[in-house]
């Protein structure tokens, strides 16, 4: 486990060193100046398209396939025999680190001066849509679902959640960073998909969870960049007589929220 780890970070450590050269030598405390108080008007670029969101959303039909197809329910308990009989004795709690792996990547890396496609405001507006969306869609879908882990511990096996964060997380640094380098990309799913295994194998879900977790994950992310060009553009703008309005993330004695600006 120790070795996966850090095999992960030196890979993460090479690419980013190489970034870094590409670009200005900047102090940390000027790259988050820059980002911080440098926002554009307008959010652009995003790679999310309508028919991007089909691959996540297949993959959530696929999970929820084996409420009402046997065979695929069955091949669920195959890979849990299959997870008996290769890991017996298995236990860890890296997933509850390795789900955040990606999040963690795409601050760390704009924090060294390797710069994302969005600065720091935009950014977090757009991990906290995503996240809404995944908690709303997740939470709800383990109350209706109602399904028994394997484990026996609760009713909320369906979608897995860890791996709904992991994949969510790995979308995330995908759009930010995927036009930098494909690594970034690769490492954030390897993450997320080591969440994945993780879970089946400490017996905290099912295979068709953790494939719908994925996808609900995906799916949040993709809809938050799909999504939230509109709202920003929306909120900060300029009206026909110059006024502008703004809105930005705020936290604040450990609670987050929005904060609203308008020029009068």
């Amino acid at each position: 486990m120790k070795k996966i780890i850090f095999a992960l970070f030196c890979i993460i450590s090479i690419e980013a060193n190489a970034q870094v050269k590409d670009t200005t030598k900047k102090s940390i405390p000027d790259t988050i100046k820059k980002d911080l108080l440098t926002a554009p008007d307008t959010v652009r670029r995003l790679h999310s398209k309508p028919y991007a969101l089909v691959i996540p959303a297949a993959l959530i039909a696929y999970g929820a396939s084996s409420f009402v197809i046997h065979p695929v329910r069955r091949f669920d308990y195959y890979i849990h025999s299959e997870v008996e009989k290769t890991g017996p004795n298995f236990n860890t709690k890296a997933e509850s680190y390795f789900q955040f792996g990606p999040v963690i990547m795409v601050y760390g890396l704009n924090l060294i001066g390797v710069s994302g496609k969005n600065t720091f405001i935009d950014r977090t507006a757009l991990l906290g849509l995503s996240a809404g969306f995944f908690g709303v869609s997740g939470l709800v879908t383990k109350k209706l679902t109602h399904r028994l882990r394997p484990n026996g511990a609760d009713y909320l096996s369906f979608p897995s959640g860890h791996t709904g964060i992991a994949f969510m997380g790995a979308e995330f640094l995908a759009q930010e960073y995927s036009d930098k380098s494909p690594v970034y990309t690769v490492l954030g799913y390897g993450f997320a998909v080591t969440t994945g295994v993780f879970r089946l194998y400490n017996r905290d879900h099912w295979f068709s969870d953790v494939v719908a977790g994925a996808g609900f994950g995906v799916l949040s992310t993709k809809a938050a960049y799909l999504i939230y060009p509109y709202l920003r553009n929306k909120l900060t703008h300029k009206d026909k007589q110059g006024k502008s309005t703004m809105i930005m993330p705020t936290y604040q004695n450990g609670t987050p929220g929005l904060s609203f600006a308008m020029q009068l």
